[in-house]
């Protein structure tokens, strides 16, 4: 027996709790299944000292705050328990303990299969994380099997690694995030090309206007509606965005060596793009994420293994939208600020088939 919903979304992260509200603020039906048992649980995955890169001001989902000093970077547990409170301040309709195997379309309507459920829908909106498959190098399989590997997924603490040197792969604000904890007990190196940073302390008072205005750019002018937003976007999908919260000095001085991108194995070892191996006892590659997509059967994914998609609209399958992607509209699409935008303006596309006489314009009253 199967549920029909006029539209569905796969996902109870903050993409998948950010679609809902927008939902439910333009009275649409719908349902959020969530593969785990507590909203926000996917964040206490993350590595046990985690802390969000950007201030908690930036932290909140739409129609609401973060609670917390607008200017400190809440952990990974203060986030987990906000998704739980703002799902259920919203009264957001989740079905939890729901893992979806399998999206397709009979011709009538998606069909979502789900280890025992079976759900049918008008629409879908796919919102389950796009930081779900690490992106490894083939090479790795060459390196010695002494060597401990771990992914920015599955690094959780100093404890998991083997007694000696550790190389971070990835500069990103994951691998300096992970290198600079390590660096107080091993010798840690840190390989890739620095991604650039905010050359400050992003909550110190006196930048904080400057500070300000770097998020409203992240927003509002490094988007795809810019030459400078289409101009950042390859470099930010290929590489990393820059730095926020950990800045290079604060490697130097935990004693992170920094050293030129891995490009290879020689002798079980990595070697680097100066032609020196490095003997490391661990390896951590932090060197991205690609989307989970293997259980979608539906004719969307481009050559690059990501759906062809614009601002989350499926360009060959009506009715389904994605959200959460790396610069999907900006630069903050894959921040927890930037996500509300983006769950807006699909909500309204989503309502304007369906009724477009209900669609009101984004910020309009929230859902009661």
């Amino acid at each position: 027996m199967s549920e029909h919903f006029n539209t569905v979304v796969i996902g109870g992260g903050q993409a998948g709790l950010a679609m809902g509200y927008h939902l439910a603020r333009l009275k649409r039906p719908f349902v959020i299944l969530d593969e785990h048992a507590k909203s926000g649980d996917s964040w206490r995955t993350h590595w046990d000292s985690l802390r969000l890169f950007t201030p908690a001001r930036y932290d909140a989902l739409p129609g609401s705050r973060f609670p917390a000093p607008p200017w400190s970077f809440p952990s990974r547990e203060e986030f987990a328990d906000y998704l739980g409170s703002y799902a259920e301040e919203f009264g957001l309709p989740v079905q939890r303990n729901v893992r979806v195997t399998s999206l397709s379309h009979n011709g009538q309507a998606f069909v979502i299969d789900a280890e025992g459920h079976h759900f049918e829908a008008d629409s879908v909106v796919v919102a389950s994380g796009w930081d779900r498959k690490p992106r490894v190098p083939a090479f790795a399989e060459q390196l010695s099997p002494a060597i401990r590997q771990l992914t920015a997924g599955s690094y959780k603490n100093p404890n998991g690694l083997a007694p000696g040197p550790v190389l971070v792969v990835g500069a990103g604000n994951s691998g300096a995030d992970i290198a600079l904890e390590l660096a107080s007990n091993r010798k840690t190196y840190l390989s890739g090309r620095h991604p650039g940073e905010i050359p400050w302390r992003v909550d110190a008072v006196a930048a904080r206007p400057l500070t300000l205005a770097v998020f409203f750019a992240f927003s509002h002018i490094l988007t795809l509606g810019t030459p400078a937003g289409r101009k950042a976007r390859p470099r930010v999908l290929s590489h990393s965005g820059p730095l926020v919260r950990v800045k290079n000095r604060d490697l130097v001085r935990a004693g992170v060596v920094r050293v030129p991108r891995t490009e290879g194995v020689k002798g079980g070892l990595p070697i680097l793009a100066d032609g020196r191996t490095l003997e490391v006892a661990n390896v951590i590659w932090c060197t991205g994420f690609t989307p989970d997509l293997d259980w979608m059967d539906l004719p969307v994914m481009g050559a690059d293994g990501r759906p062809v998609q614009d601002r989350g609209v499926a360009a060959t399958q009506p009715g389904l939208y994605f959200l959460g992607a790396t610069f999907q509209q900006s630069l903050a699409s894959s921040m927890v600020h930037g996500v509300g935008r983006d769950a807006a303006f699909i909500a309204n596309r989503i309502a304007a088939a369906e009724a477009p006489d209900v669609v009101r314009p984004a910020g309009s009253a929230a859902p009661q």
